[in-house]
């Protein structure tokens, strides 16, 4: 019992981490979204088609930069688990046992 009390870990975790992988695609359908609709609001102020294009291209360059940043995220937490015992050995020598899928 007063395990359970000391971690500091949330009680959800895993759910966490899956709804934080799930926010990442919806952030990148926002971010196109909103820049589709920046692209729409320079096209109907200016009157110029290609403005649409530029909209629609600052909206996939934030979604990639929404990707860029869970990436980073993830890096820095797989590098934390060096530190760990249990996953010491495979960071340092590698996974040299072979696939059971493999064959």
């Amino acid at each position: 019992m007063s395990n359970e009390l000391n971690t500091n870990e949330p009680k959800h975790k895993g759910k966490l981490v899956a709804l934080d992988s799930l926010s990442l695609g919806i952030s990148m359908v926002v971010a196109v979204a909103i820049g589709v609709g920046i692209g729409l609001l320079l096209k109907n102020w200016t009157g110029e088609a290609w403005t649409l294009w530029i909209g629609l291209l600052l909206g996939i360059l934030a979604a990639f930069n929404n990707v860029y940043k869970a990436y980073k995220r993830a890096q820095k937490e797989y590098e934390g688990m060096e530190n760990d015992p249990r996953y010491a050995h495979r960071a340092k020598y590698g996974d040299t046992k072979e696939d059971d899928d493999d064959n």
